[in-house]
């Protein structure tokens, strides 16, 4: 790597730690967001038939059951360990309660629950994340989450979920699909999630 190749890399990774600082004020959450940047992958040549130079826009990388999604990191309010949430009554089961998220009261969803997916025992990589898209805030159970990183458009395939490889109940809310070099990447349509017709109706099951 040449001595300006590094500068870059090295500025590039200092963007990334001031934009997750400001995804939490949470003092937790901004140690386990900080440890994510450490794990950055700033090296663009891993993206087949993209120069090294160019800069993707940030995402956050999360894991669900053996796929690997990813989030514009603008859309992110925080990563925080798995936690109880308080149980409220006449909601969906997929809801599993709400929890006091640095001052603001926010519905808990089981992303596994709600994607109707096979349902598995929590673990220590189980992660909440909390996504916002205007003024709604919703906080996700998901299997895990691994890093932050920089997707450039040229990785980015629209429209084409079978060379994308988005599985069918991901679908309706996967804005495409991002190909790197060595792995495939579901981008995830926050707006299309949150404001869904299944996400807006907390109805008692019949």
């Amino acid at each position: 790597m040449s001595k300006e190749d590094r500068k870059m890399l090295h500025r590039d990774q200092l963007a990334a730690i001031q934009q997750l600082k400001t995804l939490s004020s949470s003092t937790a959450s901004l140690q386990t967001q900080l440890a994510l940047a450490g794990r950055l992958h700033m090296d663009n040549s891993q993206v087949e038939g993209v120069s090294a130079t160019e800069v993707g826009e940030q995402h956050l990388v999360f894991s669900l059951a053996k796929h690997e999604f990813a989030v514009k990191a603008e859309m992110v309010q925080g990563v925080d360990r798995l936690a109880e949430p308080a149980p409220i009554p006449n909601v969906v089961p997929w809801v599993r309660g709400v929890i006091n998220l640095r001052g603001s009261i926010v519905s808990v969803v089981d992303l596994r629950m709600f994607l109707e997916l096979e349902q598995v025992a929590s673990t220590p990589r189980t992660r909440l994340l909390s996504l916002q898209h205007n003024e709604m805030v919703i906080c996700f159970m998901v299997d895990g989450v691994s890093e932050m990183l920089p997707v450039p458009a040229a990785a980015i395939v629209d429209g084409n979920t079978r060379q994308a490889k988005i599985p069918q109940w991901a679908i309706p809310y996967a804005a495409g699909g991002a190909l790197l070099a060595n792995r495939v990447l579901i981008l995830l349509d926050v707006a299309r999630l949150l404001f869904s017709d299944k996400m807006q109706r907390y109805q008692v099951p019949g």
